[in-house]
């Protein structure tokens, strides 16, 4: 049994052992004309166990359809990945501070999440992640989601639904610690888990959020909302089709160039489990995206990869990997003339 989990290690679904997967190939031996529709039967009763179509592909070509994974050469160009060795019994998230300087670390629990922050040395290694009390006492969930010279956004708060609360809350470093400011509010928010995924625009304008309701097209789909005068978000609106997919998009993470978009789905062709994405904003509707790309096997593995943040100053790219249950941080060189838009 694959137990999928999200950032935060919840359980997202449950999938059986798949068996005898990938494309079968229904070939006509001989050529048939004026043809306008195609009927397809199954009988799943012929064999015992569950049964999924993906997707059914109709052709006239004398080449099978491939499925392919949508990347580019400067992806699988890239440098080996630096494994990242943090000595947290069991790491379920991490975010690296705008400034490249800090990693928030969770380390999950029977009990209450605890948030840890390493401090990056002069060396540019990671010093020993320290508890940060102040960060750790939701009842559940504690995870950090942004964090810049002053403040930064902490998720996993009760909170209740169809109101404006969220469970993430604003934070301010003051007297040494971090101290709660207010609560994150959204209008009529919804969300059928505990938890959510979060990214904020530079300017502090604009969120996008990972989260399943009744709307989303397939699993977990992606949404943005933009602030309002009194400082809370209005409706969260679906990022489109260009982006979302019949499967699940999650982890997602806003660059500075507020166009950049990096996130992680099952939804598209992938190396393995969930594969982490690039997309470019096309207009100022926020909901005309390019077709996703993947960042490729440098990144991408037969495992789970998500938790994408980036260096812009030093063009590293940090992201986790979860194999066999345990989750990695790893980071990897990136140009920002190969990832970002317009560099």
């Amino acid at each position: 049994m694959i137990i999928i989990l999200n950032e935060k290690g919840e359980k997202i679904q449950e999938a059986p052992d798949v068996f005898n997967p990938g494309i079968e190939y229904a070939i006509l031996d001989n050529a048939v004309a004026n043809v306008v529709a195609v009927r397809v039967e199954f009988n799943f009763a012929l064999l015992p166990g569950q049964k999924q179509i993906d997707a059914i592909g109709i052709s006239d070509s004398e080449i099978p359809i491939q499925a392919m994974i949508h990347t580019k050469p400067a992806f699988e160009n890239l440098g080996d990945k630096n494994i990242l060795d943090f000595q947290v019994a069991e790491l379920s998230s991490f975010m690296l501070s705008d400034d490249g300087q800090k990693l928030f670390l969770t380390n999950k629990t029977e009990e209450a999440d605890q948030v840890f922050i390493s401090q990056k040395l002069s060396d540019g290694k990671w010093a020993e992640p320290q508890l940060v009390p102040s960060l750790s006492k939701n009842e559940s969930y504690n995870y950090v989601v942004s964090s810049n010279s002053n403040f930064l956004i902490k998720g996993g708060a009760n909170y209740t639904r169809n109101s404006t609360e969220t469970g993430f809350t604003l934070y301010e470093f003051k007297d040494g610690n971090y101290q709660i400011v207010s609560p994150l509010k959204i209008t009529a928010y919804n969300n059928y888990n505990d938890t959510a995924d979060l990214s904020v625009s530079k300017d502090g304008k604009t969120i996008i959020m990972g989260i399943e309701t009744d709307f989303t097209q397939g699993g977990a789909d992606l949404y943005f909302a933009t602030k309002k005068e009194d400082g809370t978000f209005g409706l969260l609106q679906n990022l489109g089709k260009s982006v979302n997919s019949a499967g699940h998009e999650l982890l997602p993470q806003l660059l500075s160039d507020n166009t950049t978009l990096i996130f992680s789905s099952n939804g598209y062709s992938v190396y393995g489990d969930f594969d982490l994405f690039v997309t470019y904003r096309l207009d100022d509707t926020w909901k005309k995206w390019s077709e996703p790309i993947n960042l490729g096997s440098k990144i991408n593995s037969p495992d789970f990869e998500g938790s994408p943040f980036y260096d812009e100053d030093k063009e590293l790219f940090y992201f986790s990997s979860i194999v066999n249950g345990k989750t990695t941080c790893s980071s990897i060189k990136i140009p920002k003339s190969v990832l970002m838009k317009g560099n």
